[in-house]
């Protein structure tokens, strides 16, 4: 049985991608940071199911906590799908954006895409199989107002993306992002109204985390094999 990584697996979409990966098959271990029993309640539920789980808990910002528990998970063997979905936001106007929340997002989603991803390689590569898959942000393609850090930290995971893709793309092993836009969930539901949705959407709705997890799945399986170095903007028909 393959193995997929999933960080920020405790947030709407990290479950979302969580309970699609148990379903397709895999044995997902469900990542947290600041939410470890949201983590291993989703671990229960896809147990509850008949599927596979299991939780781990670390701060993908910190690189040498982040190396010791991959450690650890690859003494069990190699994880060979990794969905770097663990995020932040510290919106501001960049005229008044302070130093600290300039380097949150880029520490946590970017950085965190190398401390994550670069161990596993080698392991990865090894079984000549692999799928990377990071769950960016239709901020890091068209940009957003008060959001300069956020954009920049996703925007440098599209050219991780296509410059990685490029490296293992003999190794059986696809790299490609997700720029969801609008999502249903807590952070939606407390931003946006119906009618500045419907305003901003041309689907006139939000997406749901169900609709991001199905793209995850279908980019972990093998029918996207020839599939990489995509950026793949569901969001509705905003660009």
């Amino acid at each position: 049985m393959k193995r997929a990584l999933v960080t920020g697996g405790s947030g709407d979409l990290g479950q979302a991608i969580c309970r699609q990966l148990a379903n397709d098959g895999l044995y997902v271990i469900v990542h947290a940071c600041h939410h470890p029993e949201r983590a291993e309640a989703v671990t229960a539920a896809i147990q509850a199911t008949g599927g596979s789980a299991e939780t781990t808990v670390f701060d993908v910002a910190d690189e040498v906590q982040t190396r010791d528990a991959l450690t650890g998970l690859l003494d069990a063997g190699p994880i060979q799908v990794v969905v770097n979905n663990a995020g932040v936001h510290a919106d501001a106007p960049m005229a008044g954006m302070s130093s600290e929340q300039w380097r949150l997002p880029i520490e946590v989603c970017l950085h965190g895409f190398f401390n994550v991803t670069q161990p596993l390689l080698l392991p990865m590569i090894s079984t000549r199989w692999g799928r990377i898959i990071t769950i960016s942000s239709l901020t890091g393609v068209i940009g957003n107002r008060g959001q300069t850090n956020y954009a920049a930290a996703k925007a440098g995971l599209h050219g991780a993306t296509k410059a990685l893709a490029l490296e293992l793309a003999s190794r059986g092993i696809t790299v490609n992002a997700i720029a969801p836009g609008l999502i249903a969930g807590r952070d939606t539901a407390t931003g946006f109204d119906a009618d500045v949705i419907k305003r901003l959407i041309p689907m006139r709705r939000a997406g749901t985390p169900e609709e991001v997890a199905a793209l995850a799945g279908f980019l972990a399986s093998e029918s996207a094999a020839y599939l990489t170095g995509q950026i793949i903007n569901l969001n509705g028909g905003m660009v």
